[in-house]
């Protein structure tokens, strides 16, 4: 294709650590076929060890995570690939970022109870994210506004009733509407 895009859409599973992106986001792309990145995969050292080590990151730290994050989509994007991302997004700012990728980004913001998401964190034995974070992520959090395309969804709900509430409110086709041939789903 020279010159034009396939359609594509690129949508942002947002929130605290511990509301369960990655879990959705990755039920989000075996529904539909979305190509899934986990955002933390693109932490620099730095970043992961400042993490591990109960440091929140500071603005400076997540300018240019933010950025590779939008690099990333809109090389997506240039490909004719949608894509699903497990992203906290906490702030206006950082979506504004992102946005700065692909021409249109929807987020998906899981939201909860401070409680039942550091009960959560503390069971995590996968993860470098410490439930000691929790507070200062609460703390930045910007819920999104009314010009952000986005919903916000309940983390209380069972995943696969987030994922089939995100599905149906993004109105997205299930995987059998695209063709998964390749390495570039794209919507038939």
């Amino acid at each position: 294709m020279t010159g034009e895009h396939r359609a594509t859409r690129h949508i942002v599973v947002m929130g605290v650590s511990g509301a369960g992106k990655t879990t959705v986001a990755r039920g989000i792309s075996e529904l539909t076929g979305l190509r899934f990145a986990e955002a933390d995969r693109f932490h620099p050292e730095a970043n992961v060890a400042r993490m591990r080590a109960g440091i929140p990151l500071d603005d400076a730290d997540r300018w240019p995570w933010l950025r590779d994050l939008a690099s990333w989509m809109a090389a997506r994007h240039a490909e004719g690939v949608s894509t699903v991302l497990a992203c906290s997004a906490l702030k206006r700012a950082y979506r504004d970022v992102l946005r700065q990728g692909p021409p249109e980004v929807e987020f998906v913001h899981l939201d909860g109870s401070a409680e039942l998401i550091r009960d959560r964190m503390t069971r995590r034995t996968d993860h470098y994210m410490s439930a000691s974070l929790l507070d200062s992520q609460r703390a930045i959090l910007e819920h999104l506004d009314p010009d952000e395309s986005g919903m916000v969804l309940e983390v209380a709900l069972p995943p696969d009733e987030l994922v089939a509430a995100a599905v149906a409110q993004l109105g997205l086709p299930p995987a059998e509407r695209w063709d998964l041939t390749g390495d570039s789903p794209t919507l038939r």
